[in-house]
């Protein structure tokens, strides 16, 4: 295997942590990272294009022989930089890592996904899909349903176009907001309404290239701003990694009933598939159901899977581009890894940028994964809401997490802010077992 160049897309936390992951490899010629952060800049080279500027990602690409594309985030693969790539004579032969836009679509349209999984008979939640011209019969689809009401904008709504709303009547006003007054722009043109499941979060992640898969570390996330999962949704405030419900016997149960009917559904529909498969679960009871589709990975739960990969990710990640992942392996670290993300006050509304952070070079203990920062000549400061995530390992999630705390508690920003509850729901869960 020679040498490779590589170009990462993406700016945020999963990118540092991906791009921590790849600089690691003998295999590895030079990263470079588009548009990176103030992270990424110490692993490799920042290009400062954005990561849906198809133009300018090819001329990069030629003009930096990249070998290999790996694509972070969902908008470009959704746009169909796959597509775009493979479509020029100069770039033809890139390896890429990210399916096409049909492929995208199992994250780019709730109800595509929706459709995928009844016509393959994966486990999901009930639904039904309506646009502007249908709301009354939205309304009416509502008296149907045990409440609490889950909606969800069909496209893609960075991460904001899922209510859960335990009342009927604000059900219907958000209905109308979504479908007649655009709250979500053209991504809520359609609606989705679902069964609520009740059980516990999880996400498992899947490379293949659709032939052959494996399977990543598992791992949970927090969406919620406030303790306890209260208060507005974010891009998440924190993961761990492995789940501790997510034993042999229920992660079975995904590959037997979710993962390979997944890629095999892919096949059957025609649609060629190359990439991560990000599987968001509920466990009901001891069984997985899918709540969503992502054709990525996610973040944060990238920056505390990436450190129990023991392999070698950018080798996994060739192979895979190259359809050859069946001639690899991969080895999982058994420590658990928690992340703790700190982020700007008022986020996930309003926040300002360009706060200095200090306390980096005291953190002996930990990770740090850049999410929002940029490196200036006076240091490191805030560019986004979610700034860094802490992430740190343990012979338990308990030890984990009392480091990632320990280490976080060393940083400073004005406003900062982070959740001090990572967890909580796994303990309570623990508990009743043990009851």
């Amino acid at each position: 295997m020679k040498k490779l160049n590589v170009l990462l897309l993406g700016g945020g936390g999963r990118e540092h942590a991906i791009a921590w992951k790849l600089s690691q490899s003998e295999n590895l010629n030079q990263l470079y990272i588009a548009p990176g952060n103030g992270g990424t800049s110490q692993l490799g080279i920042n290009l400062i294009i954005g990561e849906t500027n198809f133009p300018e990602i090819k001329n990069a690409v030629i003009e930096n022989d990249i070998d290999l594309i790996v694509v972070g985030p969902e908008a470009p693969l959704v746009k169909g930089i796959r597509e775009y790539i493979e479509c020029d004579i100069e770039t033809e032969n890139v390896r890429i890592i990210g399916p096409g836009r049909a492929g995208a679509q199992l994250e780019g349209s709730k109800s595509f996904s929706k459709e995928f999984m009844t016509r393959h008979g994966i486990p999901t939640a009930k639904y039904g899909k309506f646009d502007a011209s249908e709301v009354a019969k939205a309304k009416e689809f509502l008296y149907q349903m045990e409440p609490p009401y889950v909606l969800k904008a069909d496209g893609l709504a960075g991460g904001k176009g899922v209510l859960i709303i335990d009342n009927l009547k604000e059900a219907h006003i958000a209905l109308d907001e979504m479908l007649t007054a655009n709250k979500f722009g053209t991504a809520g043109e359609t609606v989705v309404i679902e069964e609520f499941l009740d059980g516990i979060e999880l996400s498992a992640f899947v490379l293949t290239d659709g032939k052959s898969h494996i399977n990543l570390p598992s791992a949970k996330d927090y969406k919620r701003i406030g303790v306890g999962d209260t208060g507005l949704n974010t891009g998440g405030m924190g993961s761990i990694s492995p789940v501790p419900f997510a034993d042999e016997e229920f992660l079975k149960k995904v590959e037997e009933r979710i993962t390979i009917p997944t890629i095999n559904g892919l096949k059957k529909d025609g649609i060629a598939y190359n990439g991560f498969v990000f599987i968001g679960l509920m466990n009901v009871n001891g069984d997985p159901f899918v709540i969503e589709y992502n054709v990525r990975m996610g973040d944060p739960e990238t920056e505390s899977i990436m450190p129990r990969i023991e392999s070698d990710l950018l080798e996994l990640l060739w192979k895979c581009g190259g359809e050859e992942l069946n001639q690899a392996t991969i080895k999982i670290s058994e420590s658990s890894v928690a992340s703790v993300m700190l982020v700007s006050g008022g986020y996930p509304e309003a926040y300002t940028k360009g706060k200095h952070i200090s306390g980096l070079d005291q953190i002996q203990h930990s990770l740090i994964f850049h999410a929002g920062t940029t490196l200036s000549e006076t240091g490191y400061e805030t560019s986004g809401g979610r700034v860094l995530t802490v992430t740190s390992f343990g012979s338990d999630i308990d030890q984990a997490l009392r480091t990632s705390y320990g280490e976080a508690s060393k940083l400073y920003f004005e406003n900062m802010y982070f959740r001090n509850d990572l967890g909580f729901d796994l303990i309570k869960s623990n508990q009743k077992e043990e009851a």
